[in-house]
C-alpha cells in the first residue's frame, strides 16, 4: 500500500515500534503494551497497539516466537492483509497446564512480511492429477 519497499509503523500510545532481535532475523518481535496473563490450555487475544503499512504485494504473518512455544506451548498465528491499517492483534494460545505471565514490553509473537501472490480463481469440473494423486495425509508413512 505504500508504494516503495519501506516498512512503515504507526504506534498508538504505550505501543513498541517491532524490532529484529538480530539483522538477519526474518521476523519483527511485537511486543505487549499491557500485563497479561494466558490461562492454562485457554488463550488470550492482545491488541499491540501497532499499525502497519506493508510494502506493495506483501502481507504480514504472525508466527509463534519458537521460544515461548517450545518452553511455555505457546502458540500464534495470523495474518496481515496489505489493505489492512488497523491494529496489529495477537491471539496467544496456551497448550500447557500452566498459565504464563506477560509483562509490558515482552516478545509474544513475530511479524514475519512475505511476498503474495494474487492468482485469478478459476473453477472447473477437475483438476490435473499431480505426481500424488489423491494420496494424502499419511500416504506416505508416518
Amino acid at each position: 500500500m505504500n508504494g516503495s519497499s519501506n516498512l512503515c509503523f504507526a504506534l498508538e500510545d504505550g505501543a513498541f515500534l517491532p524490532k529484529r532481535a538480530h539483522n538477519l532475523d526474518a521476523g519483527l518481535d511485537l511486543m505487549t503494551p499491557i500485563d497479561f496473563d494466558v490461562p492454562a490450555h485457554g488463550f488470550r487475544f492482545v491488541d499491540t497497539g501497532v499499525h502497519v503499512e506493508l510494502p506493495d504485494g506483501t502481507d504480514g504473518h504472525i508466527r509463534s516466537k519458537s521460544g515461548l512455544n517450545r518452553y511455555y506451548g505457546l502458540t500464534v498465528d495470523g495474518t496481515v492483509d496489505e489493505g489492512y491499517s488497523g491494529t496489529i492483534g495477537v491471539t496467544i494460545h496456551n497448550h500447557s497446564d500452566q498459565k504464563v505471565y506477560f509483562t509490558r514490553g515482552e516478545k509474544i509473537a513475530q511479524l514475519v512480511i512475505e511476498p503474495i501472490l494474487r492468482p485469478t480463481v478459476v473453477l472447473r469440473d477437475r483438476v490435473q492429477s499431480g505426481p500424488r494423486g489423491e494420496g494424502g495425509y499419511g500416504s506416505t508413512g508416518a
